[in-house]
């Protein structure tokens, strides 16, 4: 199966400080694939290469085949890149409806005259963008609060909301920063819930960072793990737990240590 994404010797320095040296890797069409490593790893920095945020210094990112590098985040988006973010990022007055809809502004295409008479595209895709977000607040589950102020609703709803502002963009790849970040376990199994539908469903390639690692090991197709910014092991879930180099960055070389007890002590 040919890539969706190909990463290749990505490295990315700030002055003296080598953030990603020559990480490489590849994510195929409808794949889960996580990022795991120790804070200051190189996690969010890969992720900035990936949107357009940051521009490395060496190394290649082809999305289909069309390269990233150079590219402004907003030209990232309109090829199909979308993102969250691990602190929410959402316009708190607005409705959650409101804020869905801004997902849609790459999708529209109409000058403002026409927006003034709302008549021919502008009427077309506006009926269009509601009609599509209409039916995230449905898949997600937030028919209950659509009309809503984002700003007074609890935070694992609205971690959910930032959720499907970038699904709005119907993007061909989805870049997750820490989606269950301060859940409670309730929070996080819906979350996770809904990671597993918009795979299954909308068959959406994802990229996910977090440090719940109950949540990588259930969830991922592949696991890749980055330490220093170099990238350390990659492979099923299976596999990485049990990799000696995985263990010794988590837990300080107790390599007897491995599968749920990687597990239970990274969680801790």
């Amino acid at each position: 199966m040919t890539a969706l994404l190909t990463v290749d010797d990505l490295t990315l320095r700030f002055g003296g400080s080598t953030a990603l040296d020559g990480v490489s890797f590849d994510v195929q069409p409808g794949e889960l694939f996580a990022v795991i490593g120790p804070n200051g790893a190189g996690k969010t920095s890969t992720f900035n290469c990936i949107s357009g945020v940051y521009r490395p210094q060496e190394g290649s990112i082809a999305l289909d085949g069309r390269s990233l590098l150079g590219r402004a985040p907003d030209e990232v988006a309109r090829l199909g890149v979308a993102r969250t973010f691990q602190n929410v990022e959402l316009f708190d007055n607005l409705s959650v409806l409101d804020n869905l809809l801004l997902g849609r502004h790459q999708k529209t295409s109409y000058s403002w005259p026409e927006a003034m008479a709302w008549l021919g595209r502008s009427r077309r895709q506006e009926i269009a963008a509601r009609r599509s977000v209409e039916d995230l607040i449905e898949f997600l589950d937030l028919a209950s609060v659509r009309t809503m102020p984002v700003g007074i609703l609890p935070y694992g709803i609205r971690k959910r909301i930032e959720l499907g502002r970038a699904l709005a963009m119907e993007p061909r790849l989805l870049l997750l920063d820490e989606p269950v970040a301060g859940m409670n376990s309730e929070e996080t199994e819906d979350m996770a819930r809904f990671i597993l539908d918009i795979r299954t469903e909308l068959g959406t390639a994802m990229i996910m960072v977090e440090h719940d690692m109950r949540l990588v090991m259930d969830l991922a197709d592949r696991v890749m793990v980055i330490d220093f910014g170099k990238r350390i092991a990659l492979g099923t879930p299976e596999v990485v737990q049990r990799d000696p180099a995985v263990i010794a960055a988590y837990l300080g070389g107790a390599s007897d240590i491995v599968t749920d007890g990687l597990t239970d002590e990274v969680a801790r």
